[in-house]
Order: structure tokens, then C-alpha cells, then sequence
């Protein structure tokens, strides 16, 4: 921290306490000295500056203790430290006004204060900020006028319930963790991240008091919470300890003791109702292995027994009733109903809350709960549970931000609120004021804290909660108010301890130092409370055993001489009759420390080799299941008998349900669409057929634009971009690509892709499955095959190795999951029962052997007679032998007749069994070689077939990667959309931005020009009235002679020379830097100075001689009046010169402004241009065939910046259009032709009618001149002609009623004779009915003999006539509608004529 000084100097302060001032221009260091008062000297005071302001001689520094100290430099060696502020908390920051009469001061925490120079109040506080986001909060007992809150730093804030305004706050100095109101008292208890607690008194909320502190332990306190009654306070802290605190004043908050629950402790609540001598207690914690919550249950006694603790303070279990329950999920928070009987707990992972019974039995370990309820409870993340104080309401908070207020017995939700918002972690905590029409809601991380009261709540509702509250205030207000009076005693108390502690004189921290007095260091170091226990009980079991102890130090200190004695005594014997120094070693304790430690450390070595190992599953089950079980088709491969090929399939995993839901809604949309578009094709084609061709037309026409639907369906394999089709594979749903614009169709477009890849992967799968098992079927062929094979080498003795093929590893990976004991190196440990187990087995299979191997005279016989086979079969043939006789042991010589002839029959056997053995082996060989060449022949097809299965899985391949490759092309186009769309939501935010800017500097330009056209107009009047006081000197002074007049003008336009001095600050004035130049301010000391000058020239020593001395004053005050018009004048242009710069800048940032908008509009517009070009500029996949593209230059291949994709059928259209255009421009021209013939014709057919009108002129005149008839000469004549027309009208409707009766009667009959006729058609239909049926049968009869005539190759003349008559017939009928038809004409052209005679009928005409 430093500031400067007028003089360039730097001022510059250290931590370690110390004020340095640098010279400006020789940048010479000067450590300055603080003088020390004379009763200060007794201990050394260090200062250690946050920030610095600089004053009059000297500067302002502000400490970490929340003290202003004022450092007066008096020379250029030593500084004076003198108290100058004191503010709540440490400032941060000083910084003074431009006048130097206000000083800004902000805190730490960012409050903000106003210290006025010579005002009272000195000290404003302009802005009031908590140090922090609320801690923890809670209601002051009843919880109808004031709240308190509680911040990390330990700030202890009471608030006004009705208008949520401060009423007080207190600092404690040190990290707060939580904060709890007693029911029973005016009292309150934080809990510190030290482990201590503070009690405060709260009586007077604008004043409240730290009464009394516990240490407890080391560790931090978590949890505090008053029972309902406000008999005990449970604090519970991170080691996993609850402690027991009379909550009562009158017992000065004692420590009752403690009790262990597991270190993850998560929650504490109580049950105290009226009435009732116990208190019950429940603590929730969680347990990490198994993962689930622990719950532990103890009850307190209203009046707690003698030996209610050991000497420790831990509470006595037995004494307590505590029981531990588990539960199997892990819970966020649980409470215990008023009843006793059941728990509530919010699940943490599961969006439950679910209830619990607790077991009527007692249990003497831990007891497991199983849910007993279960209901939504439609938060999310873990929340927290929290019962009003009737014990009716159960009220729920989570992670989302929503307060639910639910019925404890059905747990249904009767109000509902969102206080907070998700993004800040949601609530942190709730609190209910006890009539409940009061709930404070605190944020976890935003920092906010919410007020909620009730819009309506009537009924039963509010009735209960009101009366419970009536009732428990009654029952806690006969005692509170002697605990609060017990309060007041005890703030008096604490009061004159910190008096006695603090002498007056020392009260406040010295201003001289900061750091050392903040924490003053105890020559006793405190201890906590369970730190005192264990002390107080070891010191209680040293006295107890202190004679015991004096007894086993002799014992051993003899033991120890007679050791010494013996070791002398082994050292005088011989070699072979000494002893190992060991040997006198009498600690059997350390030998079996020793045994106990090895043990413990091969059971450590052995638990560490479990868990590796069970690491090692895990991690083994873990790639199984991901690489294995999750795999609807396991991968793997086939290789080909006898050539280096594999083919592997596709593994694939099962689709999920909702992929599966996503693909059957993009089918059902694109079933949709393509019905609509087909009716709307439909209606349309309709509708033109109707009024262009005929209905067989029409019929062919749908035909053929239902062809060609179906083949717009079905892309072509170039605009489809993949040869998904040759997989048998529908893309008759896919939409072209050149249609892909929205973003919802190229979503729809990939999810339709993946199924196809999934498609076609399925699709070559099957084959490869199939060809799997052709493959398992060949072997095991081979495998018969060989044990032929086998036979026939080992007859022939070839020594040949057969080739039996197996499966390898990667056509069976399964294999690789199963490891065999030939793999196990490692000698396999059997244990004592297996051991005894084979040794059984053995034995038993010996027994067995040597009772099937036992001696039998009929085995011997067979062995013996006929070498131990009863039959001889063929393949014994090359391994028989034929025993020579006896007798060719002898010489030739010697043989007689009948060994000779034995012996030529022996040649003879010999030679036809080496015969046979020949023919034999050959047969032998023969089929070896077929059997070896069926086995190449198929392994070879198989792998012929493998081969096609790898051209085939190639394609697939290539499929899946033109399927992908536009997969990722469209996800890129939608990545790229949403960049644009996101770069045009900040465009248009932007844009907003700077049009509001560009409003309000509008705005400000036109104030700016209105303010100074009135400047500019009061400047002119100004002018003006200068130069009418200049015009208007002679004529004011014309009484007088002229030479006076002229001297008298000269004066008048004398001014006083003004003389520029240093400006020199005045000793009182605070301001160190003096006026600063352009302030645009009026100075006032040029003005001053200025008519001090023109007094000196209205002086009489300047007044001309012979003068009259009153035409001399009026000249002076003439002239005075021009000065000061003239210095208002000059100030006006000074000030109309700023005005106009100030205007000249607001026009300036209006125009950038206006060039920044201009650049955005740019900016938008290109990049919408940008847009419409993606969105229309798509990219598509095509396929194009080798060498359907080849040019010279590879480069040009990729470089098409002229080129356009237009699709086929628009060429193919615009040339159909171009030929319809050109047919019709022909028929055009026929047509004029023909039109230029009719106009010779049509004017003949003038000329000709004009001829006949002149005939029917003349027939008309002759017409004219005929007489008149009967009927109009009796209706000329007749005087009761309509009396006579209307009998002729009775007479017509009397054969009108005739005819009428006649016609009924007609009809009647027609109707009898239609009855008959329908009956007769009915007999008809029938007859008709069993003539069709054996007209089917002669159809039938008639076609096979058409058939058998077909065949034959002739055909009857019968049949020939018949054609031709048929033909006849039809001909016939066709002359006959045609004639029907003109018939029909003709009399339509008769009526025509009889209509156009009757148009010409005469008529009399006046001549």
C-alpha cells in the first residue's frame, strides 16, 4: 500500500510495521521512526497498515483491527501515531472527496461509511453488507417478531421480523459453523470451527451479549439443536461425538456428557413433548462400507440419575437405552415422529421418502430397517427433513430449490413453494417459528435468504398448530422468566470479568498496536472439556494406584539384580556352557509383540493380496461386461483352411429402449409423410384427371404415378450415397439429401442411418453365423473322416501325421475367459479332505483294474488258441503271419517227403497270403487318397465361400463407413448451425446493448444541445449588454466637458494588472493538493483580487483634476458595473468552451456508437447470409463408379468452385418442356393456317347470310301484311274472354285429376307387375348362378382343350367362324349406338329448328 504527496514524495507502508517515504526525484528511501509515549514503553507496538490516503502532513492508515489511525509526519525522520477512527470491522479501502472533506471507508466485508470533516454525524454508513453467505439461521423464542442468521466469519446478525431490517449484530471474531435459539430462554449458541460454543444473551435485541463459552474438543461443531422443551442442547461435532448441554441459564449451560456415533454425522433431532419426563434423541450418520446410514437412538432422562457418566464424560449406555439401527440406502436426513414409532428419512440417491417402524422387541446389536413407506418426493439431489412443532407437519427441502410441506401420517404435499433456484445448489436449511405461520428458507450457494409466510391456511390446519403453540408457551413461560433473569445476572457477570480483565485505561486496543494485541498470548494454554475429563480421570487412577505402583518398580528392580548376578556368573563358565545374551531376556511381552506384529503383518500382506486380487476381478468383471455380457453379438473371426484369410463379424450391442422408442417415432413420422404425400399426389391427380381424360384413362394414369412413387422412394445408389441396398437393407424412408435443411430432419436423417448400419451389420452377421456353422459342420466331417484315416495309416504303417484342424482362439473367444490347469504355473494347493478324497479314488480305480485283470481260464484259452480274438477280420490280414513248420530248423538235406510236401504247401500259403496283402494294401491306399482328396476338395469349397464371406464383409465395411461418414457430415452441419445460432443470439444481445447505448446517448446529446442553447443565449444577452454599457459611457457622461469625457474613457478602459503568485494553502485547510486547474468551477479568489485592484483604482489619487467628485463616483461604479460584466463574460466563455468540447465528445461517442450498431447490422447480415448458404448449400455423399470421373489433372478432382449439383430430372424436365414448347409452337402455326383459311370461308358465309336476310326481310314484311288468327281475333272480339279461359282451365284440371287417377292406378300395376319381376330375377339369378358355375367348368373344359389344340399347333374353323361372327357382332352393335347417337342428334337439331321456327312466327307491326 502507498500514496503520493504534493511534493512527489511516496509514502509506503510494509507488513512488518513500518513507514517508508521515497523521494520522488533522487528516489531516496527513508525509513521513518515512530515516537513512542512514555506509557507505552513497557512493550514494543508494531503497525501494520492495510491501505493509505495522504492528509495535511501526514496520512491516514487503517488497520486489521477496524481502527483509522492518523500518522503525523513532522519531519523527514519520524512520524506520530495518533487514534483517529474506530469502525466496526477491518477496512480495506480510504479514499478521499475531491474537496477533501468527505473520506470514503469500506470494510472487509463491504460496507461502506462516509466520515464528514466538522459535521456531526462524523460517521455515515452508507451501505450495510453481511460478511458472507448466511451460515445458519433460526427463529428467537416465540419466533413472531425477530430472527437471527449467523455467517462463516462469525457475524451473529437480529433481524425485525416484520420489515426484515437489522436490528443488531455482533462479531465474535472466529470461523462459525452453526447457530441455534433455546425455547426455554432468551438465549442463543454458536458453534465455532474450534470446537467451542458461544452463549449469547438476546434479550435486548439491539443489543446482544456473548454470556458465557464452553470449549468442548478439538474438532469442529456441526450440530446444534435445542430440544422441543429447551431442556438439553445436543452438539455434535465431526469426531463423531454428541454432547449433552443443559440447555438451562440457572445451571450455566453445564456439560452433561457425551456419547460416540459414527464420525459422518448428518443430522440430529429430538422428541419432547408435554407432559413427558424423557427426551428422545436421534442421530443420523452415514456408513461408507456397505454403503448405507447408521441410526442411533438414546433416551434423556428429564432429571438424570447419579453416575449418569463415567469419569471421562462419555454417557453410560445402559443408562441412556441406546440402540443402533442400519439401514441398506443411504439416507440425507431422518427425523422421528411424536409417537416414538417411526422414523421419516429422505433418501439421498433416490428420489424417495420413505418411513420406517421401529421394532417393539429390544435388540441387543445392530438392527436392521427396512422401508415400511415409500412416496415420491419429487426432489432431486439430497435434501433435508424437518417436523413443525406439533409435530403434524413434515416439512422437505432439497438440492432443486423447493420447499414441500407435507401430512406426517400420508405424506402427502398441501403447499409448495420454489424459494431458491437449482443453479445455487438449492436449500441449505429451513426453520419454522413455533404457531408456524412463519419459515425462513436459506440458500447454499446464492447467498439469499427467504422470508415465506402463509396467503391462506384455515381450517384444522391452522387450529392444531395454533393450540399447540398456546400450550407449549404456557408450559415454557413459568420458567423463563427466571432463566432470562438468570441471563441478565450472568451478562452483569461476564461484564465485570472483561472490566477486570480490561482495565478502562485499556479497554480499547492501544493506536499504536495492531497485530499483538489482537491475540493476547495466555501463559496457561486452555484445554477443552473432554481434554479436562481424561486429565482428571488419569490423575484419579494415579492416586488410586500409586501403591501398586511402588510395588512392581522394587519387584523389578530386584528382578533386575538377580539378572545381573546370572549374566556374571555366564560370563565365568566355558564357552560350551555359556548362554546367548538372549536367553536372559525375561520380556515375554515384547516376544509376543514381536510374534504379534509379524502376524499382523502377513495378515496385512495377505488382505493386500486379497484386495489386489479383488481389484483385479473387479476389473475383469468390469471389461466383461462391457466388452462381453453387454454384447448382443460377441466378435470374433474364421479363418480359412489353407489360405492366410479372415474374416471377422461385427460385434454389436443391444439397442437400448430408448433408442429403440426414438426410431419407432422417426418410422411412424416418416410413414406419416410419405402417406400424406402420396393422398396429396393422389387428390391432385384426381382432380386434373376428372376434367382432362376419360375414367380408363384416369385408371392408367394412377397406375403410373403409383410407379413412380415407389421408384422416387427408392434412390438411386449415387443419390443415396452408401450400397446399403445390396444388404437387402429399405431406404425407401431415408429423405434425399438434397432435402435436408431443418434440424430436426437431419436428427431424424441420423437416427435413421444408425439403423441401417445396424441393418446391415445384422444382415452380415446372419452369414457369417451361417457360415460359422458350416464351418463347425466341416470339421466335425474331418474329424470322421480322420478317425478312418487314422486306422488305415496305422494298418499301412505310414507314420504320416493326419491334419485335424481345430477352432482357434479368435473363432472361439470364449475360450479365452476359461483358463485351464494346464495355464496354472503355479503348484495348485489341495487341502486336507481333497488330499484324502483322490487318495479314496485312487485307490478304488486300482481295486477295480485289478478285479477286471483277474486270472480266467477261458482268457488264457483265447489268448493261447486264437491269439485272444474269436474272429478274424480283414484288417488283420497285413499283421498275419503263418508259422513256418518245425522241421525247417533242419537242413534241406535231411527233410523228408512229407516235410517237402508240407513245406511246398507252405510256399504256397505264404505266396497267396502276400498276394492278398497286396491287393489289400492297395485297396488300402486307394482309399486313403479319396478320403484325403474329399477333405481338400471340401475345405476347399469352404474356403472359396470364406472368401466370398470377405469380399462381402469388405462391402459391408465400406457400407458402415459411407453411412457414417454421413453421420458425421450431418452432425458437423448441426454442430455448425448451432455455433451460428449461438453467434447470432450474441449478435442480437449485442445489437440490444448498443441500441439502449445509442438511446441514451441520443438522449444525452439532445439535453447537452438544449443546455447550451440556453447557455449560448444567456451569453449573448450577456454580450449584448457589455457592449451597450461601452456604447452608453459618453452619452451617461455628456453633462461634462469633452476632454474630461476622453480622459474619462481612457480610465474607463484601464484595467488592473493582475500579478500571478504561488498559491499558498491555508494551515487550517485539510486540502493538501490545492484548487486543480479545469475544474470548471468559479474561482473566486481571481474575482476578489480583482476588485480589491479596482478599489486601488477608485481611489481619489486617480480622479482626474477639476472632476466633480460625484460624476467621479458615478464613473466608478459605471466602470465597476463594466468589470464585472466583463468577468462574467469571460466566465460564460469559458464555460460555453466546455460546453461545447462536452457536447463535441457526446457526438463523437454517439458516432461510434452508431458505427458499432452499423457494424453489428453488417456483421448479422452476413452472418445470416452465412446461414442461408449452410442451410441451402448442403453437403451431400455420392457415389460415383471407376472411371465414370477421370481427368489429366488430379487437383481438379477436388476443386469445383464454378461447379453447381443439379439433379437429372430437372435437365430431363427442362428438355421435356423445351420439345412440349417447340410442339406446341408447330401447332400454332397449323392453327394460324387454318384460321387464315376460315376467314375466307367465314366471309363467304357472310356474304350468304346477308343474302338470306334479305329474303327473310322480305318473307317478314310479307308476314306482316297476312291477317290476324282466330284466337287473337276472339280475344280482340270476346268480351268475357277470361271467364272463357278460366272454364277452359276447370275443364283442363278435371282431365288433369283424371289423368292423374289413371296414372296411379298404372303405377300400381307396375309395382305388381316390378314384385313379379323381382321374383322372376331371383329365379333368374339362381338359374344364372348354376349356369356360372358350369360355365367354369366348360371355361375350365374349353381352356384345357384350347391348350391341347395350342399344342397341337391347329386351329378349328369353328372357332375361326365364331371369332368372325363375334366380330360381325360387335361391329353391328357399335353401327348400331353410333346410330342410336345420331338419332338422338337429328332430334335435338329438329327441336332446334322447330325452337328457331317459332322465334319467326309473325307478329302485327304498327305500318
Amino acid at each position: 500500500m502507498h500514496c503520493w504527496t504534493p511534493s512527489s514524495d511516496l509514502y509506503v507502508g510494509s507488513e512488518e510495521g513500518h513507514l517508508l517515504m521515497i523521494n520522488g526525484e533522487t528516489l531516496k528511501v527513508t525509513m521513518l521512526q515512530k515516537e513512542e509515549k512514555m506509557q507505552q514503553l513497557d512493550k514494543p507496538h508494531l503497525l501494520s497498515p492495510v491501505t493509505l490516503v495522504y492528509q495535511k502532513d501526514g496520512v491516514l492508515a487503517s488497520g486489521i483491527d477496524g481502527f483509522v489511525y492518523s500518522l503525523t509526519v513532522k519531519d523527514s525522520s519520524s512520524y506520530k501515531t495518533e487514534h483517529f477512527l474506530e469502525v466496526e470491522s477491518p477496512v480495506e479501502h480510504l479514499m478521499f472527496s475531491p474537496s477533501y472533506k468527505m473520506l470514503l471507508i469500506q470494510t472487509n466485508k463491504g460496507s461502506v461509511y462516509i466520515y464528514t470533516f466538522g459535521e456531526e454525524p462524523t460517521l455515515d454508513k452508507v451501505l450495510d453488507a453481511c460478511d458472507g453467505k448466511f451460515q445458519a439461521i433460526d427463529f428467537i423464542t416465540p419466533g413472531t417478531k425477530h430472527f437471527m442468521t449467523l455467517t462463516r466469519s462469525g457475524e451473529v446478525c437480529v433481524w425485525w421480523l416484520e420489515d426484515c431490517t437489522c436490528a443488531s449484530k455482533i462479531y465474535l471474531n472466529t470461523t462459525a459453523t452453526t447457530l441455534a435459539c433455546s425455547p426455554s430462554s432468551l438465549s442463543a449458541a454458536v458453534g465455532t470451527a474450534d470446537g467451542c460454543l458461544h452463549f449469547l444473551d438476546v434479550r435486548g435485541v439491539e443489543s446482544p451479549r456473548v454470556v458465557h463459552k464452553a470449549f468442548l474438543s478439538q474438532a469442529p461443531v456441526q450440530h446444534l439443536n435445542y430440544d422441543q422443551r429447551g431442556l438439553y442442547l445436543l452438539a455434535g461435532t465431526s469426531e463423531g461425538k454428541v454432547f449433552v448441554i443443559d440447555a438451562k441459564p440457572t445451571s450455566s449451560f453445564q456439560i452433561l456428557g457425551f456419547t460416540e456415533v459414527s464420525k459422518e454425522l448428518l443430522q440430529i433431532s429430538t422428541v419432547s413433548l408435554l407432559g413427558a419426563n424423557i427426551v428422545q434423541v436421534i442421530a443420523l450418520s452415514s456408513v461408507a462400507e456397505p454403503e448405507g446410514s447408521r441410526l442411533a437412538i438414546f433416551i434423556l432422562p428429564r432429571i438424570l440419575p447419579q453416575g449418569f457418566a463415567d469419569e471421562r464424560g462419555r454417557l453410560r449406555d445402559e443408562l441412556i437405552y441406546k440402540h443402533l439401527y442400519e439401514i441398506e440406502h443411504t439416507l440425507s436426513s431422518a427425523v422421528l415422529d411424536f409417537q416414538s414409532n417411526q422414523i421419516y428419512g429422505f433418501c439421498s440417491q433416490v428420489p424417495y421418502i420413505c418411513s420406517y417402524h421401529l421394532p417393539e422387541q429390544e435388540h441387543g446389536s445392530i438392527c436392521i430397517l427396512k422401508p415400511h413407506q415409500k412416496v415420491q418426493s419429487k426432489h432431486y439431489g439430497p435434501g433435508m427433513l424437518h417436523l413443525s412443532s406439533h409435530g403434524l407437519w413434515l416439512i422437505t427441502v432439497a438440492k432443486c430449490g423447493i420447499l414441500c410441506i407435507r401430512d406426517v401420517h400420508t405424506l402427502d404435499t398441501f403447499a409448495r413453494c420454489r424459494s431458491h433456484s437449482h443453479q445455487g445448489h438449492g436449500i441449505q436449511s429451513v426453520r419454522i417459528s413455533l404457531d408456524g405461520q412463519s419459515i425462513l428458507v436459506n440458500g447454499k450457494d446464492d447467498g439469499a435468504l427467504v422470508f415465506l409466510k402463509w396467503k391462506r391456511l384455515g381450517g384444522n390446519l391452522v387450529n392444531e398448530i395454533i393450540e399447540y403453540c398456546q400450550q407449549l408457551f404456557m408450559s415454557l413461560s413459568s420458567g423463563m422468566e427466571e432463566e432470562n433473569n438468570y441471563l441478565s445476572l450472568m451478562r452483569l457477570s461476564s461484564a465485570l470479568e472483561y472490566e477486570s480483565e480490561y482495565p478502562t485505561g485499556q479497554n480499547k486496543l492501544s493506536i499504536d498496536s495492531l497485530r499483538e494485541e489482537l491475540v493476547v498470548p495466555d501463559s496457561k494454554k486452555e484445554i477443552s472439556w473432554i481434554q479436562q475429563k481424561n486429565q482428571e480421570a488419569i490423575e484419579k487412577e494415579v492416586r488410586l494406584f500409586s501403591q501398586k505402583r511402588k510395588e512392581i518398580k522394587s519387584g523389578i528392580k530386584e528382578l533386575a539384580k538377580t539378572v545381573v548376578s546370572m549374566m556374571e556368573e555366564n560370563e565365568k563358565v566355558d564357552d560350551i556352557a555359556k548362554l546367548d545374551q538372549q536367553e536372559f531376556c525375561l520380556d515375554l511381552e515384547e516376544l509376543d509383540r514381536l510374534q504379534n506384529q509379524s502376524e499382523e503383518e502377513v495378515a496385512k500382506i495377505r488382505k493386500d493380496v486379497e484386495m489386489h486380487n479383488l481389484a483385479k476381478r473387479y476389473l475383469t468383471n468390469l471389461i466383461k461386461e462391457e466388452c462381453w455380457n453387454s454384447m448382443a453379438v460377441k466378435g470374433r473371426a474364421l479363418k480359412c483352411f489353407h489360405i492366410p484369410c479372415v474374416v471377422e463379424n461385427f460385434p454389436m450391442k443391444a439397442r437400448t429402449a430408448a433408442e429403440l422408442k426414438e426410431l419407432k417415432r422417426v418410422l411412424q413420422q416418416k410413414k406419416i409423410e410419405a402417406e400424406c404425400l402420396k393422398l396429396r399426389k393422389e387428390i391432385v391427380e384426381d382432380q386434373s384427371a376428372v376434367t382432362l381424360v376419360k375414367n380408363h384413362q384416369e385408371e392408367d394414369d394412377e397406375e403410373e404415378d403409383e410407379e413412380k412413387i415407389v421408384t422416387a422412394t427408392n434412390l438411386p445408389n449415387y443419390l443415396l450415397g452408401s450400397l446399403s441396398t445390396d444388404f437387402g437393407v429399405d431406404a425407401s424412408l431415408l429423405s434425399s439429401q438434397l432435402e435436408l435443411h431443418s434440424r430436426e430432419e437431419k436428427i431424424n436423417q441420423i437416427i435413421l442411418l444408425k439403423d441401417i448400419i445396424f441393418k446391415v451389420k445384422t444382415a452380415f452377421n446372419n452369414e457369417f453365423d451361417a457360415a460359422y456353422k458350416q464351418k463347425e459342420f466341416e470339421l466335425s466331417r474331418v474329424k470322421e473322416k480322420n478317425v478312418r484315416i487314422k486306422e488305415i495309416i496305422s494298418d499301412l504303417e505310414l507314420g504320416e501325421n493326419i491334419w485335424q484342424p481345430e477352432f482357434e482362439d479368435c473363432e472361439k473367444p470364449e475360450n479365452t475367459l476359461i483358463v485351464d490347469n494346464s495355464e496354472v504355473t503355479a503348484p495348485r494347493h489341495f487341502d486336507t479332505w481333497q488330499r484324502a478324497k483322490a487318495e479314496m479314488i485312487v485307490i478304488r480305480e486300482l481295486r477295480r483294474w485289478i478285479k477286471a485283470r483277474g486270472s480266467g481260464a477261458r482268457r488264457r484259452g483265447l489268448m493261447d488258441m486264437m491269439g485272444g480274438v474269436l474272429e478274424v477280420k480283414k484288417e488283420d490280414i497285413l499283421r498275419m503271419v503263418i508259422p513256418q513248420p518245425a522241421f525247417m530248423a533242419k537242413p534241406d538235406a535231411v527233410w523228408t517227403e512229407e516235410e517237402r510236401k508240407q513245406f511246398r504247401e507252405y510256399e504256397k500259403k505264404v505266396k497267396e497270403l502276400n498276394e492278398e496283402r497286396d491287393k489289400y494294401r492297395k485297396s488300402l491306399e486307394a482309399e486313403l487318397k479319396k478320403l484325403q482328396n474329399i477333405i481338400q476338395e471340401s475345405t476347399q469349397n469352404f474356403d472359396e465361400h470364406l472368401k466370398r464371406l470377405f469380399e462381402r464383409r469388405v462391402k459391408a465395411e465400406m457400407v458402415v463407413n459411407q453411412e457414417e461418414l454421413k453421420i458425421n457430415n450431418l452432425v458437423f452441419s448441426l454442430l455448425l448451425d448451432e455455433e451460428l445460432n449461438s453467434r447470432e443470439m450474441f449478435l442480437n444481445n449485442y445489437l440490444s446493448k448498443k441500441q439502449e447505448e445509442k438511446n441514451q446517448t441520443s438522449k444525452a446529446i439532445q439535453k447537452s444541445k438544449e443546455d447550451l442553447d440556453i447557455y449560448k443565449e444567456n451569453y449573448d444577452n450577456l454580450l449584448a449588454e457589455d457592449k451597450v454599457l461601452d456604447r452608453s459611457f459618453k452619452k451617461e457622461f455628456s453633462e461634462i466637458p469633452s476632454q474630461q469625457v476622453d480622459i474619462l474613457y481612457k480610465l474607463f478602459k484601464r484595467r488592473p494588472r493582475m500579478q500571478k503568485q504561488k498559491t499558498q494553502a491555508d494551515t487550517a485547510s485539510t486540502v493538501p493538493f490545492g484548487e486543480q486547474p479545469g475544474a470548471g468551477k468559479l474561482n473566486k479568489d481571481p474575482f476578489a483580487q480583482l476588485m480589491k485592484a479596482m478599489e486601488e483604482l477608485d481611489s481619489a489619487n486617480n480622479m482626474p483634476e477639476g472632476l466633480d467628485p460625484s460624476v467621479w463616483d458615478h464613473f466608478c461604479t459605471t466602470r465597476r458595473a463594466k468589470v464585472e460584466n466583463e468577468y462574467k463574460v469571460k466566465q460564460k466563455a469559458t464555460g460555453l468552451v466546455e460546453m461545447t468540447a462536452f457536447l463535441r465528445k457526446r457526438v463523437e461517442d454517439d458516432e461510434k456508437v452508431q458505427q458499432e450498431i452499423e457494424k453489428v447490422f453488417h456483421e448479422l447480415i452476413l452472418l445470416q447470409e452465412d446461414k442461408a448458404k449452410h442451410q441451402l448449400n448442403l453437403t451431400i455423399q455420392i457415389l460415383l463408379k471407376q472411371g465414370q470421373v477421370e481427368l489429366e489433372n488430379f487437383q481438379q478432382i477436388l476443386q469445383y468452385p464454378d461447379a453447381i449439383l443439379i439433379n437429372r430430372t430437372i435437365i430431363e424436365d427442362l428438355n421435356s418442356i423445351i420439345r412440349t414448347q417447340g410442339q406446341k409452337k408447330v401447332a400454332s402455326m397449323m392453327e394460324s393456317k387454318d384460321v387464315h383459311k376460315g376467314i375466307y370461308q367465314i366471309e363467304w358465309e357472310h356474304k350468304k347470310m346477308e343474302m338470306e336476310m334479305e329474303d327473310l326481310n322480305q318473307k317478314a314484311w310479307d308476314i306482316q301484311m297476312l291477317f290476324f288468327s282466330r284466337d287473337r281475333q276472339k280475344y280482340l272480339n270476346e268480351p268475357n274472354y277470361d271467364s272463357l279461359i278460366a272454364l277452359q282451365i276447370g275443364i283442363m284440371e278435371q282431365t288433369i285429376n283424371v289423368l292423374d287417377k289413371t296414372h296411379k292406378k298404372n303405377v300400381n300395376n307396375c309395382k305388381k307387375l316390378l314384385k313379379k319381376l323381382g321374383k322372376f330375377s331371383n329365379q333368374k339369378d339362381t338359374a344364372n348362378y348354376t349356369l356360372s358355375c358350369n360355365l367354369r367348368e366348360e371355361l375350365v373344359a374349353v381352356s384345357e382343350r384350347q391348350d391341347i389344340c395350342n399344342a397341337m399347333g391347329s386351329t378349328l374353323t369353328c372357332e375361326k367362324i365364331a371369332k368372325e361372327r363375334y366380330k360381325n357382332m360387335m361391329r353391328q352393335q357399335k353401327l348400331t349406338n353410333i346410330s342410336k347417337e345420331q338419332a338422338e342428334q337429328i332430334s335435338v337439331l329438329q327441336a332446334e329448328v322447330e325452337r328457331l321456327r317459332m322465334k319467326t312466327f309473325p307478329a302485327l307491326v304498327k305500318m
